[in-house]
């Protein structure tokens, strides 16, 4: 079996594992060991990376210059490197990593020619990004970008699969939505809208090409609802009235949803009352006071 098995309890990997870990040799890297995880003894290979040969999935947040710098900065301070990214084989010479782009974007910056990895075998744990992804805590906009970036992944790779296929992967309906509107607007008040979008947002039924085309629409009636929104925020603005709490204020105000209803209206129903009742908000009875003791009960989210 080589210089590459550790099977304390007797067990041979499959012939693709072991075929895996040539691969790396091939392609440059170093196999170090052929094991199985403590979990779900699923077999994984310790190993040494290319440093060029290895990119973040397409699908994953961008990285953080702060979090890259001060990463970079404990690295070079302890002169040790400890924690090995987490990758998979998309082909012969090429490796992504899920988990661990900011440690390998910090390596790249200390002109490290290797990265250690856990080489994972099987290519799915790519999507599996935000279940794995714990290095850096992830904001809404990261995660609802991460989710579209899956989203359409599937769509080119997996067309017969669906949302429903992926409820563990994506985590949230709302994401998908969401990733939609932050495609377009990175400034988006996500934030302000989450809360209403979680309860009325679901997982659709059918196949990744049908359910993004009423993806799209219901990222074009949040779209409307938030032209109207800056609507009446303008007119507050006018007033005098600047607050950060603003729109959350205004939508909390404007919602059809209420804590006493037992049965939620669908999404089209929630967002085209609440369009209808933002159009009739009387901004004329908003006092700043207000907004400063809702934003005290409820810190605005970042948007």
């Amino acid at each position: 079996m080589g210089r590459w098995a550790v099977f304390p309890d007797g067990a041979e990997p499959a012939k693709a594992v072991v075929a895996l870990a040539e691969q790396v040799e091939r392609d440059g890297g170093s196999a170090l060991a052929i094991y199985r995880e403590p979990v779900g003894e699923h077999w994984q290979i310790f190993c040494l990376l290319p440093m060029d040969k290895v990119e973040p999935t397409p699908y994953q947040r961008d990285l953080s210059p702060t979090h890259v710098k001060r990463l970079q900065e404990v690295v070079k301070k302890i002169d040790r490197f400890v924690d090995p990214i987490v990758a998979m084989s998309v082909k012969p010479g090429l490796y992504w990593t899920p988990n661990g782009n900011h440690r390998r974007a910090v390596l790249a910056k200390l002109k490290a020619k290797m990265v250690p990895a856990i080489l994972v075998p099987e290519p799915e744990v790519a999507f599996q990004i935000l279940a794995l992804n714990t290095e850096k805590a992830h904001n809404l906009k990261e995660k609802a970008l991460e989710v579209i970036r899956m989203y359409r992944g599937l769509l080119e790779e997996e067309p017969e699969a669906g949302e429903e296929d992926y409820t563990f992967q994506f985590e949230s309906p709302h994401f998908i939505t969401l990733g939609l509107l932050y495609e377009e607007n990175k400034r988006f008040a996500g934030g302000a809208f989450a809360p209403i979008l979680r309860r009325v947002d679901k997982f659709l039924k059918g196949g990744f090409p049908r359910t993004i085309t009423e993806r799209e629409e219901r990222a074009d009636l949040v779209r409307d609802v938030d032209a109207a929104l800056g609507l009446v925020v303008a007119k507050l603005k006018k007033r005098g009235i600047n607050h950060p709490y603003v729109k959350n204020f205004v939508l909390a105000r404007t919602t059809p949803l209420t804590r006493q209803r037992k049965t939620l209206p669908s999404f089209d129903q929630t967002f085209k009352k609440l369009a209808e009742n933002l159009e009739a908000f009387d901004t004329a009875k908003v006092r700043y006071e207000d907004i400063q003791r809702s934003a005290i009960m409820a810190a605005p989210a970042a948007s």
